[in-house]
């Protein structure tokens, strides 16, 4: 195996790297940007990297197969949809010199990316909303009424419970044999009155309530029936 000469990679590191973020390649494609106007960027990137600020038309089809037609086209493009812009700077010994800027699509990139991990966020929301109703049909083995769906509507938007807490209030009426939105709606009202908010909260309010009571006589066989202890939220307590 041949041995590499250290000249040889000192020149190569010597030179540098264009650094940008990963998140041009992933997006550049939904801001529009051809595949040769983001190949020109990252020549103008390379220059202005190296101290060249402004380059010109004639630098950029020096060490690219562009013509100087496409050049223009492909920087005429990049301004009109205000991704690429001059602006004035000075140096260290305060002299005034124009440079291109492409802080107008470093800023578009942020801004599409936040908006999908929003919208992703609330179609998350949705999906898990709508796995709520699904939820209650399937425990009441039949479909909702449209005043349960809206009892069930309020709960989400007006009172804000989480699809979490919805849930694991479902699971407090069907461990206490009890399938009403009325219970239900007892468990929420007193969860959010105690200002339960995660499922650790209802684990700890729940585990308040489970005790099995102790028995003094022998148990009968229709005692010895496994049965879930549970709190009737239903009635009254300080």
């Amino acid at each position: 195996m041949q041995q590499q000469n250290p000249d040889r990679l000192r020149m190569w590191t010597e030179q540098g790297n264009v650094t940008i973020s990963q998140l041009f390649f992933q997006h550049y494609k939904k801001c529009d940007i051809q595949d040769d106007e983001a190949f020109l960027i990252l020549h103008m990137l390379a220059f202005i990297d190296k101290g060249n600020h402004f380059p010109t038309p004639d630098d950029l089809v020096g060490r690219s197969h562009f013509t100087h037609e496409q050049v223009s086209r492909h920087m005429q493009r990049l301004f009109q949809k205000g991704y690429l812009s001059i602006q004035q700077r000075y140096d260290e010994k305060g002299v005034l010199f124009e440079a291109f800027s492409f802080h107008s699509l470093w800023n578009r990139i942020i801004d599409l990316l936040l908006t999908e991990q929003t919208t992703e966020k609330e179609m998350t929301q949705k999906e898990q909303e709508g796995d709520i109703f699904r939820l209650f049909e399937q425990e009441f083995g039949r479909l909702l009424s449209p005043m349960e769906s809206e009892t069930i509507g309020m709960w989400i938007d007006q009172d804000q419970q989480s699809p979490e807490l919805i849930r694991a209030a479902l699971k407090e009426a069907v461990l206490a044999q009890k399938m009403s939105l009325r219970y239900i709606d007892r468990i929420l009202f007193e969860w959010k009155k105690k200002n339960v908010k995660t499922m650790k909260d209802v684990e700890k309010q729940a585990s308040q309530f489970r005790t099995v009571p102790e028995r003094t006589a022998s148990p009968t066989p229709t005692q010895k029936t496994n049965k879930v202890p549970f709190y009737n939220w239903l009635e009254e307590r300080e």
